[in-house]
């Protein structure tokens, strides 16, 4: 074996967990192939007689190019989330998806990293992300990591720190407040799953006052029967929801592909949901504190 064939093989053998990486860093699957090809072709280009290992030279190259293209697209992404309408942003995900990316194959592969998760790390700033992506889910050491972000091993232990404390949890969020909330919310989403007419009105007040966002503004649904028969009819997505904290209450958040698109929240009374609100305005949206809910 050439020794550029036992580089592509070793390249390639590395492949899957560069492409694991750079998907948890940048929540494309488009750019996180173009990281992982920008990595392969650096590889080429380097001299790797002094590199004892290559998976951890690749990681630290893809976590590089990952950190220079969350940096350049946060202002791009800011004026995107200005210029989007009030419609809900479901259907052309579906349909669109991301340039040169299979849909449905990144909504597999957004569900498998967890919809929420993905929504949380959008918020995060740049280091932030990269910091506890590395640490938190691919175990690399803060000494590895200062030099990629340009801080001190302390400084980048900080920046994992804040980012675990946007991910998983809210300040002031009772335990017991949150477990009831949250069954009330599971087996609302359970019935929208299974197109269960019945299930949705044994968790609705009869008298549910329901406000949506649409392009005409808020309208208002009253009653659990009249909500119910939308709330099915929106069955088809409910791959892409998922229970989620949302200003620290439990809420369900609708994401394909991991880009939020709208939040349902609820005020829960008497396990049963007395009123909701369905956000789909950006402006709105980029305004709400997500958290993910322990399993």
């Amino acid at each position: 074996m050439s020794g550029n064939e036992m580089i592509t093989e070793r390249f390639e053998a590395n492949r899957s967990h560069l492409r694991a990486v750079a998907y948890r860093m940048l929540g494309s699957l488009s750019e996180a192939d173009d990281a992982v090809q920008e990595a392969w072709l650096r590889l080429n280009r380097s001299d790797m007689s002094g590199v004892q290992n290559l998976g951890g030279w690749l990681t630290t190259v893809v976590a590089r190019v990952c950190l220079d293209i969350l940096r350049s697209r946060k202002a791009r992404s800011e004026q995107a989330l200005e210029d989007e309408t009030a419609e809900p942003a479901v259907a052309k995900t579906l349909v669109n998806g991301s340039v040169g990316t299979d849909p449905e194959q990144e909504a597999i592969l957004a569900e498998s990293v967890g919809l929420a998760l993905l929504v949380v790390l959008d918020t995060l700033a740049p280091a932030e992300r990269l910091a506890f992506v590395l640490h938190d889910m691919f175990a690399v050491p803060f000494d590895e990591i200062a030099p990629i972000v340009g801080r001190s091993e302390d400084a980048t232990r900080q920046l994992a720190t804040r980012a675990r404390r946007r991910v998983r949890a809210v300040d002031g969020v009772r335990d017991s407040a949150v477990s009831a909330q949250r069954k009330v919310v599971d087996a609302f989403l359970a019935a929208i799953r299974a197109r269960d007419f019945e299930g949705l009105i044994a968790v609705l007040d009869p008298d549910v006052v329901v406000r949506v966002e649409s392009n005409e503004g808020v309208r208002e649904i009253r009653g659990a029967r009249d909500w119910a028969k939308g709330a099915v009819a929106f069955a088809q997505y409910a791959r892409f929801m998922q229970p989620a904290l949302v200003d620290g209450a439990v809420a369900i958040i609708v994401a394909p592909g991991g880009r939020l698109s709208r939040v349902a929240r609820f005020t829960v009374a008497d396990g049963k949901i007395r009123e909701a609100e369905i956000i789909v305005n950006p402006e709105r949206l980029r305004g709400l504190a997500i958290a993910t809910l322990s399993e």
